[in-house]
């Protein structure tokens, strides 16, 4: 067997386990016991353990220095870039640091969803504070005196700098704040009223996500507090949450995470259980996600079969025609939660995470002064104040789980959504007439082709612009967003 055969089956298994402890944080967020949370603290921490002893193994090292690359094709090179990347990473992470991490991260979780029903960012923040330490010593060991922050930014999004997302959105920011204030100036399009059984939303909720292409042969859909995706390849879940007063939470929140869920069932399959067999990065994941949710789920298009869908489950719900719906599901309004947020003030919620975790991690804001500095940011932002710990610092489950460097991947992936929107639009010219059908499988099968299936093999700027033909911009998104809402409030 050559060096580069046993590199693969070694990490085969690597990628093996690493779905496994997936599973148990899948298993923990939706059927744990609460009372089990301290024994998978202990149980995710072992497994941590071993993988961290397997991503240091100092055999990878020496397959990776006698490969011969110049005889590898470009997936075998990106296998092995993606492998060494990996591997120079863990070498800087004590075994000690990523279980004790994983175990501290476990425990929290309980903590989070608990003092999140009380509404106490108190009772939370000394197990905030420990994440946020071991957070530190982690970034350290990786950035090797360089920027902290960017060493976990890196985690989700390779390559990327915060220095560089900081201009990226400093153009945005100005011409959503304006556009905010543009149609909030604008009477107020009627929402949904009424309640809506758990039932009927689920029954809609399975019929979208097979619609939007999600197999169920190789994937299930849960209910949890926070809806998430999580697995690869031929074991894909997701999750979503039901309100009886706001259907669309469930809807959406269910799109959302088909997106997310595609992209990974749909990548080739002879990279299963590689590295190649992921989504390259966070921010080209949740291009997915929000491409699906908003530019396919909230056109007008779309809404209106999804009207036709309402109407047979529910009944008359008070909602005239498939316009009022259309305004409906895309109102702008005021709101604390970033997850139900419209798609103008979404990104503005996001910056607020970004500019906050970076202050946490370098150490200018201390937790203690956190759910302030928050509340604060909030009323500069949004014009008035949070009412309640649970619509404000303790909404996300996000810094619960160490996830410091995940926020601005989700503006990134708007950006991402933007440029690859432009280019379907182009090359599906009847696509609103399919949408108009529940007919996703044109769009849903070009974002496949073009990025889906391919997974790891190119960086995660070089994939969309593999897709596109462009580099990606804030443009796109900027001018889709001015577009549709100076239409829909006739700006």
């Amino acid at each position: 067997m050559t060096a580069f055969k046993e590199l693969m089956a070694f990490q085969r298994d690597t990628e093996a386990l690493g779905q496994t402890a997936g599973r148990l944080s899948w298993d923990q967020e939706t059927m744990m016991p609460h009372g089990a949370s301290d024994q998978r603290g202990d149980e995710r921490a072992a497994i941590e353990g071993i993988l961290h002893q397997r991503r240091v193994d100092p055999r990878i090292g020496d397959w990776l220095a006698s490969i011969d690359t110049t005889a590898l094709d470009a997936v075998g090179k990106s296998q092995l870039r993606l492998i060494r990347r990996s591997y120079e990473r863990n070498l800087r992470v004590p075994e000690r640091l990523a279980s004790e991490l994983a175990r501290a991260i476990s425990k929290a979780h309980g903590s989070w969803a608990t003092a999140r029903a009380d509404d106490d960012f108190a009772a939370f923040a000394p197990v905030l504070k420990d994440i946020v330490a071991l957070r530190r010593e982690e970034a350290e060991a990786l950035a090797q005196g360089g920027n902290a922050y960017d060493a976990l930014l890196n985690e989700y999004e390779p390559g990327a700098k915060a220095t560089d997302l900081e201009a990226m959105f400093g153009a945005l920011r100005p011409r959503l704040v304006a556009l905010r204030e543009a149609v909030l100036d604008q009477p107020e399009v009627p929402g949904l009223s009424g309640s809506f059984a758990t039932d009927g939303q689920m029954r809609v909720t399975e019929k979208l996500a097979a619609t939007f292409g999600y197999d169920f042969n190789r994937g299930r859909v849960d209910k949890a507090v926070h809806p998430f995706s999580s697995g690869s390849g031929n074991d894909v879940r997701i999750t979503t949450r039901t309100e009886a007063l706001d259907p669309f939470n469930c809807f959406y929140s269910t799109i959302h995470e088909v997106g997310h869920g595609c992209y990974e069932q749909n990548i080739d399959q002879s990279y299963r259980l590689t590295p190649m067999g992921a989504g390259v990065s966070m921010g080209v994941h949740e291009s997915q996600s929000r491409i699906y949710e908003n530019q396919l789920g909230r056109s007008r298009a779309f809404t209106g079969w999804l009207y036709g869908q309402m109407r047979d489950e529910f009944g008359d719900f008070g909602v005239a025609n498939e316009d009022a719906f259309y305004g409906a599901v895309n109102r702008i309004k005021n709101g604390y939660i970033r997850t139900e947020a419209d798609e103008v003030q979404y990104n503005l919620h996001v910056l607020l995470r970004f500019d906050l975790e970076r202050a946490v991690i370098s150490g200018d804001l201390a937790i203690d002064d956190l759910e302030t500095a928050w509340n604060d940011r909030f009323r500069a932002d949004f014009g008035y104040a949070v009412d309640k710990a649970s619509n404000g610092v303790l909404q996300d489950v996000h810094w619960s789980a160490g996830y410091f460097g995940y926020f601005p991947t989700y503006t990134l992936g708007n950006v991402y959504a933007g440029c690859l929107f432009e280019a379907l639009q182009a090359a599906v010219p009847n696509l609103d007439d399919q949408l108009a059908q529940g007919d996703t499988s044109a769009a849903t099968g070009w974002l496949k082709e073009k990025l889906q299936q391919h997974g790891g093999l190119r960086e995660a700027r070089a994939t969309i612009e593999h897709a596109t033909g462009k580099a990606p911009s804030e443009a796109p998104l900027l001018d889709y967003l001015e577009s549709k809402f100076s239409s829909l409030y006739k700006l």
